[in-house]
């Protein structure tokens, strides 16, 4: 169990590169910096108030070394804002390179690809099939054309003449095949049944009987 915690661990860890590590540190920074904006803020508020509570005691001397002391706090704050900007810049430049790389990256696969592409079909084959292309554009431009109406009256009556002739020929065809498929019906019987013929047979002794 520990080794495998110890190989996906380690896993986690190669993907991170040097710029996130940059990046990470630079945000570490500027928390930093800005909870000692926080913290400095509030402490000049409570000396402010100090300050003025001195005055109100008579010590004008201990206020204003107290205002002095301020004075150099608020300095060092916007000193403070200068350095949390510049960290934000260059987080934002790290940020914005790395963004870069994977573009350069994916251009350059894009390119790799293409490159590719082009060793399967080159340039002659390219321009041989659009040439039989376009002689088969227009080639059925030319019998669209024909068939769109600029045939002349001698030629449909033509055309026309020489469906009917299809047709009268395929009438006999049509005619045969239909005679062919007519079922045949058995003929009228000209024999009496043979039962008819036994009966009469047996009838004849009786009437020889009587007479």
């Amino acid at each position: 169990m520990g080794a495998l915690f110890g190989k996906s661990k380690k896993k986690e860890e190669s993907r991170i590169t040097e710029q996130d590590k940059a990046v990470l540190q630079l945000k570490q920074q500027r928390d930093k910096l800005k909870q000692y904006q926080k913290k400095i803020t509030v402490q000049l508020e409570k000396e402010r108030l100090l300050a003025k509570s001195l005055l109100s005691s008579g010590k004008r001397e201990k206020a204003l070394l107290l205002l002095k002391k301020k004075r150099y706090q608020e300095n060092l704050m916007s000193k403070t804002d200068s350095q949390i900007d510049n960290i934000e810049r260059m987080v934002q430049d790290l940020e914005f390179a790395q963004i870069e790389v994977q573009v350069v990256e994916g251009l350059k696969t894009g390119n790799d690809a293409l490159k590719t592409l082009h060793r399967l079909m080159s340039l002659e084959d390219v321009e041989k099939i659009m040439d039989e292309a376009q002689e088969g554009i227009e080639y059925q431009r030319e019998i669209d054309e024909l068939l769109s109406g600029s045939l002349t009256a001698e030629d449909n009556d033509a055309v026309l003449a020489e469906l009917d002739q299809i047709i009268q020929e395929s009438l006999p065809e049509a005619e045969e095949r239909e005679a062919d498929e007519v079922p045949q019906l058995p003929g009228v019987p000209t024999q009496e049944p043979e039962r008819k013929k036994i009966k009469e047979h047996r009838k004849q002794p009786e009437l020889v009987a009587a007479s």
